[in-house]
């Protein structure tokens, strides 16, 4: 078992076919072949919630998806929520360790705040030997959490020929 956190980026790619998609859905529907139960754990921050929301959103708006196939995808990620992830609270502090790391490190602000929450998240998680996976479709966020310490996937890294049919 691996434990991951996704970012908004590698999020959306599970709900809307586009460049990772398929590596993005292997990792999260992978399944143990005795028990079926989810083979990885997968943490999001509660700010995911509202960046999901919203990047369904401007994609429906730049057409690059239907109406249909936002509320779909909306309706799924809410669903998954209780079912597939495990959300990480948010703290005051995170949101000041993000100011830090947007000053030490070119991140938008709430890609600082992903990155703050998946530290101190991973930080916990090292107390009991376990490692934490970041990951993100942002190449800026990845080179702040690997320069943070933390191991990283992306999906654009893994891209396959599925990928470019709508699902």
């Amino acid at each position: 078992m691996a434990l991951y956190y996704l970012d908004t980026s590698a999020l959306v790619k599970y709900y809307v076919t586009e460049p990772g998609s398929t590596w993005t859905r292997g990792l999260l529907d992978a399944r143990d072949l005795h028990t079926a139960l989810p083979v990885h754990t997968v943490f999001v921050a509660g700010v995911g919630i509202a960046e999901v929301s919203a990047a369904l959103s401007v994609l429906y708006r730049r057409r690059l998806i239907s109406r249909g196939q936002r509320s779909d995808a909306y309706d799924r990620f809410m669903a998954d929520l209780k079912t597939r992830y495990s959300v990480v609270a948010m703290p005051l502090q995170d949101f000041y360790v993000a100011a830090e790391l947007a000053q030490q490190h070119p991140l938008k602000a709430y890609d600082a705040v992903q990155l703050a929450v998946a530290l101190r998240h991973s930080r916990a998680l090292a107390e009991h030997e376990l490692t934490l996976t970041f990951v993100s479709g942002d190449g800026m966020l990845l080179d702040a959490a690997q320069a943070e310490g933390l191991a990283t996937e992306n999906p654009f890294d893994h891209v396959s020929d599925q990928d470019h049919l709508q699902s």
